[in-house]
């Protein structure tokens, strides 16, 4: 169970019987990160058409997500992950490099989950520019 930015926790055994898609991203509120989730925002009609949640994951705070959220319209659910345990168990939290400094971060990555829970498909190393269309034309 992981705190979300509208105030509930999560689990994503609650949300067996749906099909997912769970984005992991770094940061909220930055370049990337914000054009990712208006993405998936302006695509979430067609996601819900097909049955499918959508969640977005990061380090951030049930607080930032709740700011982000507001911020952006982001009509989805922002979960919280400051202990890193789903970045972790999902392998997303891995070493990263920007300007010759190495640290730990989250490196963006989907999953689509099906109705059981299980992985279907898996988009590392996304690349946000025509993301959420790449994952709807699977579903």
């Amino acid at each position: 169970m992981l705190p979300s930015g509208n105030g509930q926790t999560i689990s994503l055994k609650d949300l067996r019987g749906k099909k997912v898609i769970l984005y992991f991203y770094p940061k909220d509120d930055t370049p990337g990160c914000t054009r990712e989730a208006c993405s998936f925002r302006d695509s979430l009609q067609f996601f819900e058409r097909k049955g499918v949640v959508v969640l977005g994951v990061s380090p951030d705070s049930a607080s930032s997500h709740a700011k982000f959220a507001k911020k952006y319209s982001l009509p989805f659910t922002l979960v919280s992950d400051e202990e890193k345990a789903l970045a972790k168990s999902y392998g997303v939290w891995k070493q990263k490099r920007f300007l010759g400094k190495k640290y730990m971060g989250v490196e963006r990555t989907t999953f689509i989950l099906d109705e059981g829970g299980y992985i279907t498909h898996i988009f590392p190393k996304v690349k946000v520019d025509g993301h959420s269309e790449e994952i709807l034309s699977l579903l």
